[in-house]
C-alpha cells in the first residue's frame, strides 16, 4: 500500500459480469438464444476474457428477484453459486458476489462467502447488497426496513460476517496424529453477536478464510463507508466522485472505486449503438446516477487518466458484454497499461494482495490460551 498521504497513480479496475449487459436491452444484442446468460459456457467465457485482459476484479450482480418482470427475462443464478463454479476455472482474477443482508441469515452468508474464499485461494470478495423493497422482502415474508433500521442491519451483518470469519484462528486446525485432534479448541471462539433483528453465537462452520478478512465492498448509498475496504461510488461528474471519494476516505474507507457505465464504439458508433438498444427496449437507458460513457475506446481511456486522480479503481458497466468487453480487451486496458496505469494481477496473489489491502490479524489470536 502507498504511505499516507500519496497517492499511486495506478487504476484498480473491476467488471460487473451479471447476465448479458448492463442495458436493459443487452440480451436482445448479445448475439445469442434468450436464456443463453445462463448457461455455464456463457459465465465461463466471460469469466475468462476478463481475466485474459487483466482485470482485476469480476463483481456479479444479484437480487431476490429476476432482472425484470417482462416475458423475455432470463432469470438469474444465485451470485454465490456463480462465482463458486467459476472460482476454480480461474487463478488471477478476484470474485464477488452480491449477497443480499436483507434476505440472507448472517450465519449462512458469512459461511458461503469464507467457502468460496479457500475454493479460490484467497481470491474472494463481497458485493454487499441491501434489497429493500416490498417484493424484495416478499419472499422471505419481510416488510421493508426504514433508512435507520437499514442503516443497522447493514453494519450488524456485516460485523457479524467479520466476527464469524475470525471466529477460528488462522492456526486452528492442527491435524494431530499423535493424539487424533483436528484442530485446538482454544483457538476457536464464539462471537454471541446479538443485532437488531437477529443473534449469532458462532463460531462460523468454516475455518478462517485464507485472506483472514474477504474483501467487502460496499455501495456508497449505504452508509457504511467505515466498514467497507472499497466504497463504490455513484456519482453521475468527476466532480461529484472525486466530493464522495473524499467523504469515503475521511470515514475510514481504505479504497474507493467509482462506477461507470459504458457504451463503446465498435463497427457501429456508440451513439447509433446506444439508440439502437433504447429503440430495442423500452425506451432510454433509465439514468442510474453512475457516471456514463459513450463514445470511442480513447476517450474512454482519457476519461480512466483523470479518475486515477480521484480514486483507486473502477467498476465497469459494459452496456452489451458481447460488444463492449472485447473493445475493453482489445484497446482499453492495454492502453493502460502501456501508459502504467494498470497492473494485470498475478496468478497466486490473493484479492487483499492485487487490491494493496494487508492481511488482518485475528481479534481473538491476542488474547486465546495456547492448548499443551
Amino acid at each position: 500500500m502507498s504511505e499516507p498521504g500519496t497517492r499511486v497513480p495506478v487504476l484498480r479496475l473491476a467488471l460487473e459480469a451479471d447476465g448479458d449487459g448492463a442495458h436493459p436491452a443487452a440480451r436482445r444484442h448479445s448475439g445469442r438464444p434468450p436464456g443463453a446468460a445462463l448457461t455455464a459456457g456463457a459465465l465461463r467465457a466471460v469469466v475468462a476474457a476478463a481475466e485474459a485482459a487483466g482485470f482485476d476484479l469480476l463483481t456479479l450482480d444479484d437480487s431476490p428477484l429476476p432482472p425484470s418482470a417482462g416475458p423475455d427475462a432470463p432469470g438469474r443464478v444465485e451470485a454465490g453459486t456463480r462465482a463458486a463454479f467459476v472460482s476454480t476455472l480461474t487463478d488471477r482474477i478476484g470474485l464477488a458476489p452480491t449477497l443480499q443482508v436483507t434476505t440472507t441469515e448472517p450465519f449462512h452468508l458469512a459461511t458461503q462467502l469464507a467457502s468460496l474464499d479457500h475454493a479460490a485461494n484467497g481470491r474472494a470478495g463481497w458485493l454487499v447488497g441491501a434489497a429493500n423493497g416490498e417484493d424484495d422482502l416478499a419472499t422471505i415474508g419481510a416488510q421493508p426496513l426504514g433508512p435507520d433500521e437499514l442503516r443497522r442491519e447493514v453494519a450488524d451483518v456485516i460485523d457479524t460476517a467479520r466476527a464469524l470469519w475470525d471466529s477460528w484462528e488462522d492456526d486452528a486446525v492442527i491435524k494431530e496424529v499423535r493424539t487424533g485432534r483436528y484442530l485446538d479448541r482454544d483457538r476457536v471462539h464464539p462471537v454471541d453477536f446479538e443485532g437488531a433483528r437477529f443473534t449469532v453465537k458462532g463460531p462460523l462452520i468454516t475455518p478462517r478464510p485464507p485472506q483472514g478478512q474477504l474483501v467487502v465492498l460496499v455501495p456508497d448509498a449505504l452508509d457504511a463507508d467505515d466498514r467497507a475496504d472499497v466504497v463504490l461510488v455513484r456519482r453521475p461528474d468527476l466532480a461529484g466522485i472525486a466530493e464522495r471519494a473524499a467523504e469515503a476516505r475521511a470515514a475510514g474507507a481504505p479504497l474507493v472505486f467509482a462506477e461507470l457505465e459504458l457504451v463503446l464504439d465498435t463497427d457501429v458508433p456508440a451513439a447509433e449503438r446506444l439508440a439502437e438498444l433504447d429503440r430495442s427496449g423500452s425506451g432510454p437507458w433509465p439514468e442510474s446516477g453512475r457516471l456514463r460513457h459513450v463514445g470511442p475506446p480513447a476517450a474512454l481511456v482519457e476519461l480512466l487518466t483523470r479518475l486515477v486522480e480521484v480514486v483507486d479503481g473502477v467498476r465497469l458497466h459494459p452496456a452489451v458484454l458481447a460488444a463492449d468487453l472485447p473493445v475493453l480487451t482489445a484497446e482499453v486496458l492495454p492502453a493502460l497499461a502501456a501508459a502504467g496505469l494498470h497492473r494485470a494481477p498475478r496468478a497466486g496473489d490473493t484479492l487483499r494482495g492485487t487490491l494493496g489491502l494487508p492481511r488482518p490479524a485475528n481479534r481473538f489470536a491476542a488474547t486465546a490460551t495456547t492448548s499443551v
